[in-house]
């Protein structure tokens, strides 16, 4: 029997037990709107990519990666300079980490402006905005572990702020410390939930919003829905083609940047050592930090930096309940929502660049 008689009946077998057939047909029907905006859609493949990047890094950093304080410094140092490749890998690492957040943020905004929200796309939006605080939280946890000096300092300013939330700031930045200062208990948990509980939250929530994605396809943007003559491609071949293209050209983008600027490793946390100046969080976090920076200590009868969390859970909140308030029917919440995306792209843009050069 040749090669391709057992092909046919391993093919035959996995079909009749998985439904390959079904699946390749639903493929082949499903069509994706030709426009001027169309280059949006390439945004949740290319987050797709980094996040598999993600995955495929941290399993092999886990292998030579001690969660230890007495440790962890050494073993990232280990990882930079005497395993082959490892200073690529770790670079890859977390440089992915950073290019994924900015893509997540292109894909919401796009997505928000080209109103994809709406009906029936609702819970898309919220497992969507799940998927974004996720990966904040891997961010935050992730810049710890190589316990060294700007990590550290960083992570404290990060928990001392996120203790001032109110009615649950303090207990969560308790129990995110392991107690009233960052050690082996902070590193311990900043460990287990950056490889074990955030990866079965975003392999959960990333499964309901691909599927999501399939059920309800393609959105197409009030432009395109309005006009006379519509353009369609169909997802298989066509479109998964160029979708490959784009992700093979941007891993080269990636990969060339990791080459060119390897991420540095600063010297090991002194945990009793003074701050050092100019310590700063994550760009991601940067808008935030500037924010509360320009807040006196006290306004009114509030302390200032309580107020400006307040403030920011507000301006989350209204992207959040986008879906439920914006339903299409009313022209002028809808150019509402328009406006405050404007303020708040350009707010966040605006504030982050000021925190990188200040």
């Amino acid at each position: 029997m040749s090669s391709v008689d057992y092909g046919e009946k391993f093919y035959s077998w996995l079909d009749e037990r998985v439904g390959i057939s079904g699946l390749i047909k639903v493929a082949e029907k499903k069509e994706v709107p030709v426009h001027k905006q169309s280059m949006w859609y390439y945004m949740g493949g290319i987050a797709m990519v980094l996040l598999a990047i993600q995955g495929l890094t941290g399993i092999l950093l886990m292998v030579y990666y001690v969660p230890e304080i007495s440790s962890a410094h050494s073993s990232v140092l280990f990882i930079n300079t005497q395993i082959d490749f490892g200073w690529f890998v770790r670079s890859l690492h977390s440089w992915a980490a950073n290019i994924l957040i900015f893509i997540l943020f292109v894909h919401m905004f796009s997505a928000y402006f080209m109103k994809a929200y709406r009906k029936p796309r609702e819970i898309t939006w919220f497992s969507g905005m799940a998927l974004l605080v996720i990966c904040f939280a891997f961010g935050f946890t992730g810049y710890l572990l190589p316990w060294d000096e700007i990590a550290f300092f960083a992570t404290k300013i990060g928990l001392d702020i996120a203790a001032k939330t109110p009615f649950i700031g303090a207990t969560l930045a308790d129990m995110l410390r392991g107690g009233s200062e960052i050690g082996q208990g902070t590193i311990s948990r900043f460990f287990l939930i950056h490889v074990i509980l955030l990866p079965i939250a975003l392999v959960a929530v990333a499964g309901i919003h691909l599927l999501l994605v399939q059920l309800h396809g393609m959105s197409e943007p009030e432009s395109f829905k309005k006009a006379k003559k519509k353009k369609y491609e169909k997802f298989v071949p066509d479109f998964l083609v160029k979708d490959f293209m784009v992700w093979l050209f941007f891993f080269n983008i990636v990969a060339a940047v990791v080459a060119l600027f390897p991420w540095g490793l600063g010297p090991e946390a002194d945990p009793f050592a003074p701050a050092p100046a100019g310590i700063k969080p994550e760009w991601y976090f940067l808008a935030m930090f500037q924010f509360l920076k320009l807040l006196p200590p006290h306004i009114g009868p509030f302390e200032g930096e309580i107020l400006g969390l307040m403030f920011f859970g507000v301006l989350a909140l209204i992207l959040l309940v986008a879906p439920i308030v914006d339903t299409g029917k009313n022209k002028f919440i809808s150019k509402c929502f328009d406006i405050y995306g404007i303020l708040f792209t350009i707010g966040f843009l605006g504030f982050t660049v000021w925190g990188i050069l200040d």
